[in-house]
C-alpha cells in the first residue's frame, strides 16, 4: 500500500501543532506549581505575622497598638492574595474540583483572623484591671491556636491537593511521552521513506528494481519518468544536434503523455532563436550548433515528467507543457525565455553576444489536434517577430492586431 505525501505533511502539522499545545499546557503547569509554592509560602506567612501579633512590647501600647493595626491589615491582604491566586489555579478548580472546598477554607480563616484580631486588640487595650488582663490573654490564646490549627490544616490540605495534582499530572506525562514517541518514530521512519523516494527519482540509472516506493506521489512521478525515456531508446525520435526530441520523437511522446495530463491545461509554444534564420548565419557551423545545444539544454531544465520539448526546425523550439492554470504555463514559458536571454555566448573574434527567442504561446482546447495548435503558435510567434524580439505572445495578443 502506498502513502499519501500530502496526508503525512498534512497529519505532521496536526502533530506539530500538538506538540505546541503540550509545550503550553506545560508551561501553564509550571505556572500552576509555582502558584501552589505561593499559596503555602503566603498561608506560612500568615501564621509568623500572627506569631508577631501575640509578642509585641506591651510597655509602649500605643506603639504596639500601630504596629498591631499595620500587621492585622496584612493578614486580610495575604487571605485576598490567596483568592486572587486561586482564579489561576485551574487543576485545583476544574479537574480536582476542590474550589467550594478551599474557597470555604478562605472564609472560615477570614472569619477567625477577624476574631483573632479581636482579641489581641483587646490584650492590648489599657485596661489597668488584672483580672480583665487575664481574661483578654486566654482568650487571645485560644483565638492563636483555633487559627493556628485552622491555616495547619490548610497546609495539610494543599499537600493534600499536590499529590493529587502531582498523580494526575504524572500519568497524563506519561501517556503524552508515549504518544509524542511514536509519532516522533512514526513521523521520522515515513519522511525518511519519502527523502528515499526523492534520492530514486533523483538517480540517473534507476536499476534498482528491488527498491519498493514508499509514496503514491514517488510512484506516479515514477511512472510518469518511466514514459518519458521511452523516445530515448529510439535514435529517430531524437534530433542528433541537440538530444531532444525532433518532430517524431515530439508527436510519439505527446501520444504517450497525454493520457498521464488529467484536468491541467495544456499549452503550446514555438519559440524561435531571433536573427538566426538558415539563410543568414551569423556565425561558424560549430558556434552555432554549441548555441542549439545550451538553448536546449536550457529548456529542458524546466521540464516536467509529462511535458514535451523538441527541436522542430532549424531555429525553432516546441514546447508543449501541462500545467494546473493557463497563468502558471505561460509563467513557465517566460521563466524559460528570460533563461535563455541571461545565456552568454563567447563568440570568436566578436566577444560576447546575447542571444534572445521570440515565442507564440497557445492554449490548446481538447477538440484541437497538436498540428493545429502550433499553427496557431506560428502565427502569434510571427506577429511576435514583426514588432520587436526577446518576447512571448499569446492569442489575445493576436487581438489588438487586427483592432
Amino acid at each position: 500500500m502506498k502513502h499519501s505525501i500530502k496526508k503525512i505533511f498534512q497529519n505532521l502539522n496536526t502533530y506539530l501543532l500538538f506538540i505546541l499545545f503540550i509545550a503550553t499546557f506545560s508551561l501553564l503547569l509550571v505556572f500552576e506549581h509555582s502558584l501552589s509554592i505561593d499559596k503555602v509560602d503566603n498561608l506560612r506567612k500568615q501564621k509568623q505575622i500572627i506569631s508577631t501579633l501575640t509578642h509585641l512590647d506591651k510597655s509602649d501600647l500605643q506603639l504596639a497598638l500601630i504596629q498591631f493595626n499595620g500587621n492585622s491589615t496584612r493578614l486580610h491582604q495575604e487571605i485576598d492574595k490567596l483568592r486572587t491566586l486561586y482564579k489561576y489555579a485551574y487543576i485545583d478548580k476544574f479537574i480536582l474540583g476542590n474550589e467550594k472546598e478551599y474557597l470555604a477554607d478562605l472564609n472560615k480563616l477570614s472569619e477567625l483572623t477577624d476574631s483573632f484580631n479581636k482579641a489581641a486588640q483587646e490584650y492590648y487595650v489599657d485596661t489597668n484591671n488584672k483580672k480583665l488582663e487575664e481574661e483578654a490573654k486566654t482568650k487571645l490564646a485560644q483565638a492563636l491556636s483555633t487559627i493556628n490549627q485552622h491555616i495547619d490544616a490548610m497546609l495539610l490540605k494543599s499537600i493534600t491537593y499536590n499529590e493529587e495534582k502531582f498523580y494526575f499530572v504524572k500519568n497524563g506525562v506519561i501517556v503524552l511521552f508515549f504518544l509524542i514517541l511514536f509519532a516522533t518514530i512514526y513521523y521520522r521512519r515515513s519522511l525518511n521513506a519519502i527523502y528515499k523516494d526523492i534520492e530514486f527519482l533523483h538517480q540517473f540509472d534507476k536499476n534498482r528494481k528491488n527498491y519498493n516506493i514508499f509514496s503514491q506521489e514517488a510512484d506516479a512521478i515514477s511512472l510518469r519518468m518511466n514514459r518519458k525515456n521511452i523516445s530515448v531508446d529510439n535514435p529517430d525520435f531524437l534530433d542528433p544536434v541537440t538530444d531532444i526530441n525532433n518532430y517524431k520523437g515530439m508527436i510519439n511522446a505527446y501520444s504517450i503523455k497525454k493520457g498521464a495530463k488529467d484536468s491541467n491545461f495544456t499549452s503550446v509554444t514555438v519559440l524561435e532563436i531571433d536573427n538566426f534564420s538558415k539563410s543568414n548565419r551569423a556565425f561558424p557551423q560549430d558556434v552555432t550548433q554549441a548555441i542549439l545545444k545550451k538553448i536546449a539544454y536550457t529548456i529542458s531544465l524546466h521540464e516536467q515528467p509529462i511535458d514535451v520539448i523538441a527541436r522542430t526546425d532549424y531555429n525553432q523550439f516546441t514546447i508543449i507543457l501541462s500545467r494546473a492554470s493557463k497563468e502558471q504555463s505561460f509563467k513557465d514559458v517566460e521563466i524559460i525565455r528570460e533563461s535563455i536571454a541571461e545565456l552568454k555566448f563567447n563568440i570568436p573574434h566578436q566577444g560576447s553576444t546575447q542571444i534572445t527567442v521570440s515565442g507564440g504561446f497557445v492554449i490548446k482546447p481538447n477538440n484541437t489536434s497538436l498540428e493545429e495548435a502550433m499553427k496557431q503558435a506560428k502565427e502569434i510567434l510571427h506577429y511576435a517577430q514583426s514588432i520587436g524580439t526577446n518576447k512571448i505572445l499569446q492569442t489575445r495578443d493576436l487581438a489588438h492586431r487586427d483592432m
